[in-house]
């Protein structure tokens, strides 16, 4: 089995890309990210003409999680319990953000997370990030407590560059979000709650990065970020024979500022 995540920023602005790579790539499930549609906006059809099924949730131009598989698509949940949403004009998670959506695919529970960002370190987004990481955690450790063998990809971007070989230049992003203390602390924490990441040991660092800002010739430059990464629980991690991260992907006119990350299991 072979799953990856992609924030594509823009699904509709790069579907045939998408769909081409699934292709190329052999892939059974696909995460993705910043979709940046409505449900009725996405455009299934040339994914469905592959042979996989399609989940998503997007209320706008903003955010949007999807996930996409052929080897089954079941049990489809919006959001994790106890997921904090972002808003100031009242309402409920279900109309104001998609973040996270998990569906159980060829006996994986696959989650689609797209982390919020965080903005700046004063900004109330940057407590809202790390509340959200923070029932996230909780709840992803919940489910292991309830069954220790279940197998649990926790799939997306993060935006954390959780060590200092994850930047290009750490001095540069002083007193920024992604790489604070206390974001650095949530991601952790994850971990510790018995999820590890199973990319890291196929692409060791420095110097490796999923993320390359469209400004300033960061790709060309080399100049990224690691921000994305697939978490497994242990005994999805017992099953990773393989890898990626995809550059070529971030290369070309088109292409999202996030290169795909590809795990492969036995």
């Amino acid at each position: 089995m072979r799953l990856a995540t992609w924030n594509v920023n823009s699904i509709r602005s790069r579907a045939d890309r998408v769909a081409a790579w699934l292709q190329r790539r052999d892939l059974d499930v696909l995460a993705l990210q910043e979709t940046k549609c409505r449900d009725d906006q996405f455009p299934e059809e040339p994914f469905r003409d592959l042979g996989y099924e399609v989940a998503h949730v997007g209320f706008s131009q903003w955010n949007g999680v999807a996930i996409l598989s052929r080897v089954g698509l079941d049990d489809v949940e919006v959001g994790f319990p106890g997921q904090p949403w972002w808003g100031a004009g009242g309402g409920d998670a279900a109309d104001t953000e998609a973040r996270a959506i998990g569906a159980t695919c060829g006996g994986v529970r696959v989650w689609s997370l797209y982390v919020p960002n965080g903005r700046t370190l004063t900004d109330p987004h940057y407590r809202y990030k790390l509340d959200w990481l923070g029932a996230l955690r909780e709840t992803a450790a919940g489910w292991l407590t309830a069954d220790p063998a279940a197998q649990i990809a926790l799939a997306g971007d993060w935006n954390i560059a959780p060590q200092d070989d994850d930047v290009w230049d750490m001095g540069v992003f002083t007193h920024s979000t992604h790489v604070s203390g206390p974001e650095r602390a949530a991601f952790r924490s994850v971990v510790e709650a018995g999820y590890s990441d199973v990319v890291r040991p196929f692409t060791p660092g420095p110097g490796v990065y999923t993320y390359w800002d469209y400004t300033k010739l960061r790709f060309p430059r080399r100049e990224g970020m690691r921000i994305d990464f697939v978490l497994g629980s242990p005994a999805l991690a017992r099953r990773v024979t393989a890898a990626l991260i995809d550059r070529e992907e971030r290369k070309g006119k088109g292409a999202s500022d996030h290169a795909p990350v590809a795990v492969a299991l036995s």
